[in-house]
């Protein structure tokens, strides 16, 4: 027979076991619920892989494979490199981008004042393209809404400003007359409007000192005529003109004869207005 002693010890042993075992599933819950709460990717296993999560998933395979398919390019520093040369050396010419790529350049002060020639971007050719009909240089070149190139005024190797305009189509390579300008013009700005008209301005009237000329006028390609608009507060040579992203055109500046002032041109209302001046004359 068991005695009272032994039971005794018998029932605190059980009691104790009961008791361990109560705070292991308490232990077991708590740690359960504490790991349930955690951020996913944390914990002992997403630490020790860390550097690798880190550089895992779409997102850095993306960028590790752009990396890879990447150009030189994209690493080096701006540089100019080398292309070919074109066909006649040229001063006071113009360059125009065409809407296929290529690059119309017309004209200046070279073997003939009446060539042009296209860039090639692709292969770094130049190739010849037909001559316009009048030499010209210091003169201007727009592309137009429907991919023609209109040239203007300029002046010819004998010395007389020219009111003349013709058209480049770049789908046959030959240039056409369209209507003259109401002034002739020699170094004058050109700039395409939104509603496809062409505003000319300034430039001067003759090949000699003076004669700059403050006046402007606008092309209609659906009539290949011009007419005056209203005129500059200055007459301006050699100037910038720029289309401002709310229809208006920026002037500024001008030459033989150094300006700081700057105006400003509304296509709706045709008329201009002062604006600041440059900090420097130019």
């Amino acid at each position: 027979m068991t005695s009272l002693p032994d039971r005794r010890r018998s029932a605190i042993t059980w009691i104790v076991i009961g008791l361990a075992v109560a705070l292991a599933m308490v232990a077991t819950l708590l740690t359960i619920s504490l790991l349930s709460k955690l951020p996913t990717g944390t914990g002992p296993t997403a630490t020790s892989s860390g550097g690798a999560s880190a550089t895992s998933g779409p997102s850095a395979t993306q960028g590790a494979s752009a990396s890879a398919s990447s150009t030189p390019d994209q690493h080096t520093a701006p540089a100019w490199v080398a292309t070919g040369s074109m066909i006649e050396a040229r001063q006071g010419h113009t360059a125009t981008l065409l809407r296929d790529g290529k690059v119309l350049v017309t004209g200046g002060r070279g073997q003939e004042g009446t060539s042009a020639e296209l860039y090639d971007p692709r292969s770094g050719a130049w190739t010849a393209t037909g001559n316009m009909i009048q030499g010209r240089t210091d003169h201007t070149a727009t592309l137009l809404r429907d991919g023609k190139v209109l040239v203007a005024g300029g002046l010819p190797s004998e010395g007389i400003v020219l009111a003349s305009a013709e058209l480049y189509d770049p789908s046959s390579g030959t240039w056409t007359a369209t209507g003259n300008m109401v002034t002739p013009r020699d170094g004058p700005t050109a700039t395409l409007l939104p509603d496809g008209r062409v505003l000319v301005t300034g430039g001067a009237d003759n090949c000699c000192e003076g004669g700059e000329l403050a006046s402007a006028e606008l092309y209609d390609p659906s009539r290949g005529s011009w007419t005056a608009t209203a005129g500059m507060a200055e007459a301006r040579l050699f100037h910038t003109a720029t289309l401002l992203l709310d229809g208006r055109v920026l002037v500024a500046g001008s030459g033989p004869y150094l300006l700081a002032s700057a105006e400003l041109y509304d296509p709706g209302s045709g008329s201009w207005t002062a604006t600041g001046s440059m900090v420097l004359a130019r």
